[in-house]
């Protein structure tokens, strides 16, 4: 008997069982469908310095992944479309065929399995501290001191690192990011340890300390999700975020998301690997 793609499909469905179609044999590929769509779409969600919505516009008017992705569909002769999602349905929203790529989403071995992802780096973000003004913080071996006093949300990375890197200092563990930057607010510590972009907004939240990602800079490499399975979409997103970080415009992109947001990007770390000093 000849089994036909039509027959697969009333297999499967009468069985229950999904079938694993390749992307190529289910649509056009990326970029064709881009091309004749005449739009990139975006999957963006309200996370500045990543992505920012103006609330009097409704406009998603700044933030890196909103001028990334313009510079995208420049170069691809389309609009700029931004899809609302969350980090949560963001991998759901690709498979799903509503939105073409996400930024800012980590390379992680589980949603490699469900996503592709370029194999340059978007950017790199680092393991920092809002630190008192006065607080030397400069290398890790300046806050591994008895009498430093640093949050940490309990069981992260954060509390895996201090408690190798900074025996000395008193580790105040909390249950999360909002109540380790709590306890620095109010004075109960010297310093909050977490990866850089939430101490962004929790900077300009409280207006009061200083960001500085501590010597030997333990940095981490974030990335852009794709649909799974069309490697030629994945080669050209990969050529363009190279470029971009290569010439230097990714570090610019950021800073004028940081400058939006009201933030010095002078006072903020930078997400270029080789410009962390």
């Amino acid at each position: 008997m000849t089994i036909n793609r039509r027959s697969l499909f009333a297999v499967a469905a009468a069985s229950g069982v999904a079938l694993a179609i390749p992307f190529a044999a289910r649509a056009d590929g990326t970029l064709d469908a881009i091309k004749k769509r005449g739009v990139l779409r975006v999957g963006v969600t309200q996370a500045p310095p990543w992505y920012s919505k103006d609330p009097k516009t409704g406009e998603w008017a700044s933030g890196l992944g909103i001028a990334m992705g313009k510079a995208m569909a420049q170069t691809l002769g389309v609009k700029f479309e931004p899809v609302e999602v969350t980090w949560g349905n963001a991998i759901a929203a690709l498979q799903g065929d509503k939105i073409d790529l996400m930024f800012m989403l980590d390379a992680t071995a589980e949603r490699k399995q469900a996503a592709n992802f370029p194999e340059s780096p978007l950017l790199w973000y680092s393991l920092a501290v809002l630190a008192r003004d006065d607080l030397d913080a400069k290398t890790w071996e300046d806050l591994n001191k008895q009498g430093v006093r640093i949050a940490v949300p309990q069981a992260s990375t954060m509390d895996r690192w201090a408690t190798q890197h900074t025996p000395k200092a008193d580790i105040q563990r909390f249950p999360g990011n909002a109540e380790a930057i709590a306890a620095f607010q109010s004075g109960r510590v010297d310093a909050v340890l977490l990866f850089h972009p939430p101490l962004l907004a929790a900077r300009q939240r409280l207006g009061k300390g200083k960001i500085v990602v501590p010597l030997p800079a333990e940095s981490q490499p974030s990335s852009v999700a794709l649909r799974k399975g069309d490697t030629a979409f994945t080669e050209w997103v990969d050529k363009q975020i190279a470029g971009y970080y290569k010439s230097g415009q990714t570090q610019k992109y950021y800073d004028q998301a940081l400058a939006d947001f009201g933030l010095d990007p002078k006072l903020a770390p930078p997400v270029m690997k080789e410009m962390i000093k």
